[in-house]
């Protein structure tokens, strides 16, 4: 029985919309169970809404003895200074939703951590409420890192054929050529190398995005390409690595549409998620490298414009889901041998 955690992200998002719907609107093996992590209060509110069952309650000494497969956790219940409860209020931001969200992820990891859970789904969050709360990061992947004292990981995007790898993430688009080092282009390049095996992808060739059009033409349009990312890419080879670029970004996603790579590194946001989210809108799905757990989540934002009308399409959640339950019978090949 592999037993999967479910964080509900943001409260005022779509977070427990759609882990609602993906559970109760698909059918899933016997041999699974969901712990789903988060206020009690909304759910309810939800599922009424949804006409979806409520998940019964689910305590930490519960362990793995509860005969449901579908169960609710809410942490705050197992504190000794219960906080505020949460009210349902779709679509506000705010330092309390920001708290809470905080709070299950934390709880989250350190059940995986302690092999309570084999993996982890993330609901989306809103970076402001996390600002609001205090977080000092910028989202979910680099507060896992710390959560989980990891030093080197990446953001790997998955949709339809497409696996893109990024070597930055949200940065205003001003700050991209500044922070394309070549210690960073590496950790991106050999955590998407490390991760095919995993995924179960054949074909083990990296391709690697240039930053400017037609790969700077020799220097022309930019020189990143010469300074930066030919050099670190001769230093990977070198190593071994099966690694082709920099490659124009215009070009680069044709070709593993056609199936010439295993994965894209793509030098920053947009560039790796404009064509993924163009074939997959629906179905992306996020997977942190590097991490000792398997944690996955939607490609997609709280969707605060949508929240409360149970409208929102759960596609995205249920590729996570399948994703990270692949994902936890395979071997972690970053996870410490103490788990």
């Amino acid at each position: 029985m592999k037993t999967i955690a479910i964080t509900l992200g943001d409260p005022g998002g779509i977070g427990p919309e759609v882990a609602l719907k993906a559970l109760y609107q698909n059918r899933w093996p016997a041999t699974l169970r969901f712990v789903l992590i988060g206020s009690r209060t909304i759910l309810r509110r939800q599922a009424a809404q949804l006409r979806l069952p409520l998940p019964p309650v689910w305590q930490l000494s519960d362990g793995k003895n509860h005969t449901a497969r579908i169960v609710n956790w809410e942490p705050e219940q197992d504190l000794e200074q219960k906080p505020m409860p949460l009210n349902w209020q779709p679509g506000v931001i705010g330092k309390t939703q920001g708290q809470a969200a905080v709070r299950w992820i934390k709880e989250a990891v350190s059940g995986c951590m302690a092999g309570r859970f084999d993996a982890l789904v993330t609901g989306p969050i809103c970076k402001q409420s996390l600002y609001l709360a205090g977080l000092p990061f910028p989202g979910h992947t680099e507060f896992l890192a710390a959560l989980t004292g990891t030093r080197s990981f990446a953001m790997m995007l998955l949709g339809g054929p497409l696996r893109v790898v990024l070597v930055t993430r949200h940065l205003p688009l001003a700050k991209v050529a500044e922070s394309i080092s070549r210690s960073a282009i590496q950790e991106a390049v050999q955590l998407a190398a490390q991760a095919l095996p995993w995924l179960g992808v054949k074909q083990k060739k990296v391709g690697v995005c240039a930053l400017n059009p037609h790969a700077g033409d020799n220097g022309v349009l930019g020189r990143e390409e010469i300074t930066t990312i030919r050099p670190v890419l001769c230093a990977l080879r070198r190593k071994g690595l099966n690694i082709e670029g920099p490659v124009p970004g215009d070009v680069i996603f044709h070709q593993a549409l056609q199936g010439r790579y295993g994965a894209v590194v793509a030098m920053y946001h947009d560039q790796g998620l404009g064509p993924l989210k163009m074939i997959a809108f629906e179905e992306g799905v996020n997977l942190t490298l590097g991490l000792p757990i398997v944690r996955t989540s939607p490609d997609h934002g709280t969707a605060f414009d949508i929240a409360g009308k149970g409208v929102a399409h759960a596609g995205s959640m249920v590729a996570a889901i399948r994703l990270a339950v692949r994902l936890a019978r395979r071997k972690n090949p970053w996870a410490h041998t103490d788990l």
